[in-house]
């Protein structure tokens, strides 16, 4: 991959300031949407809603993720990633706000806030880390992804004790802290920057429409059923667990943690293997550890603790090979950008689709059983194998 010429400031990014403003804004990226979870209960009781009408306040903002990313690429080649970000992070906090605030109306208005805030996020990070961190390209994703899994366990584990003393409203307010946080280092680490996308030499090729390359549709599908496959396992694990093994809820809960938990060894350790050998190496115990969760529970139920590390880790991994894979087919900051978008945007939408159609499949067999569900997940999940391998293979020989 050839990189963007840099303006003239960007060596005022190339610190640990903008380090720490990327890790920032990675701790915000999932962390304001997984909070309603540990007080759904208290939700529903305060607003007097419906499961279903509750269960939009996790699933709206990976609906906004796929239908804002086309605007928010288009935002970012308008202002630059720079500002952007920090509209995107405005747009976050009001957001947060206005989901506290009161009501139904405002509580789902606000989270299609925090979902849209979020992608621009989405999208920024990889584009600064691939424009201004080519080098280490691959561990600043690993160290982005990882940040992002920690944002959601640090929600997911103070929410309660916030919620027992303040009320859920408070609770979610509060990680307010860490978006102005965020866009305060932003601005810091970013401040001497004039604006704008860095853009190809002046001899360099127009920009590739990620739509007209196969390796496009090919990240496409990969990260679509990644996304598939996170989502509904994520919204539907504890409950397998319990039916197919009679886990208690404390044993259940316990397994979606390992799922989420080990997502950080996988994101950190996948770049490594990376640099050490290839992503095409790299992507291979991604492909057979995200395997292994939906085939593990088909046949071995009882080794359902392997099964969640292997798919943990390899979730976490996988992120960080689609989005290292983005950077390696792209010629310059424009390209990448778009290339994320696309891939973001068709991923993203699969995803969302997840939690609903495989709670739709359960409830459709007669009598209600997992076996068809998992072997949904797993197609979906043989698909992101067979996408990936072929999308890595491709850039490797390009």
């Amino acid at each position: 991959m050839t990189t963007a010429a840099r303006p003239r400031s960007a060596a005022t990014l190339g610190t640990p300031l903008l380090v720490a403003a990327i890790v920032l804004v990675a701790l915000n990226l999932r962390g304001p949407i997984v909070a309603v979870s540990p007080v759904i209960d208290a939700i529903r009781a305060d607003l007097g809603v419906s499961a279903a009408v509750a269960g939009l306040l996790t699933s709206l903002p990976v609906l906004a993720f796929a239908l804002a990313s086309p605007p928010a690429s288009w935002l970012i080649g308008r202002i630059g990633a720079e500002r952007a970000m920090l509209v995107g992070l405005v747009v976050l906090a009001a957001g947060a706000v206005l989901r506290s605030a009161d009501g139904v109306a405002g509580a789902l208005i606000g989270t299609a806030l925090i979902g849209a805030g979020i992608t621009v996020g989405n999208i920024v990070v990889p584009v600064i880390i691939g424009r201004d961190f080519p080098h280490r390209s691959g561990s600043l994703l690993g160290i982005y992804t990882a940040t992002m899994n920690i944002g959601s366990m640090i929600t997911l584990s103070l929410t309660v004790p916030i919620a027992a003393g303040t009320g859920w409203r408070v609770a979610l307010a509060s990680y307010l802290v860490l978006t102005v946080a965020a866009a305060v280092v932003w601005r810091l680490a970013t401040r001497r920057r004039d604006g704008g996308e860095a853009l190809p030499d002046g001899g360099a090729a127009p920009a590739r429409a990620p739509w007209t390359r196969p390796v496009g549709w090919l990240l496409l599908f990969a990260f679509g059923g990644q996304s598939f496959g996170y989502y509904g396992l994520t919204a539907w694990l504890p409950e397998v667990l319990r039916d197919l093994r009679g886990l208690d809820a404390a044993s259940a809960g316990i397994a979606s943690s390992l799922f989420q938990i080990l997502a950080v060894v996988g994101a950190l350790v996948t770049p490594l293997v990376a640099r050490r050998t290839s992503l095409r190496l790299a992507f291979i115990p991604v492909a057979a550890g995200f395997l292994a969760l939906p085939g593990g529970l088909l046949l071995a139920p009882a080794l359902w603790p392997l099964w969640c590390s292997l798919a943990g880790a390899a979730q976490g991994g996988g992120f960080t090979v689609i989005f290292s894979a983005c950077l390696a087919a792209s010629r310059d900051a424009t390209e990448n950008r778009r290339m994320a978008a696309f891939v973001q945007g068709g991923g993203y939408l699969m995803g969302a689709l997840g939690p609903w159609l495989l709670g739709a499949v359960h409830e459709s067999v007669s009598p209600p059983a997992w076996d068809v569900p998992l072997a949904v997940v797993l197609g979906a999940l043989v698909v992101l194998a067979v996408a990936g391998a072929a999308a890595v293979t491709r850039i490797r020989t390009q």
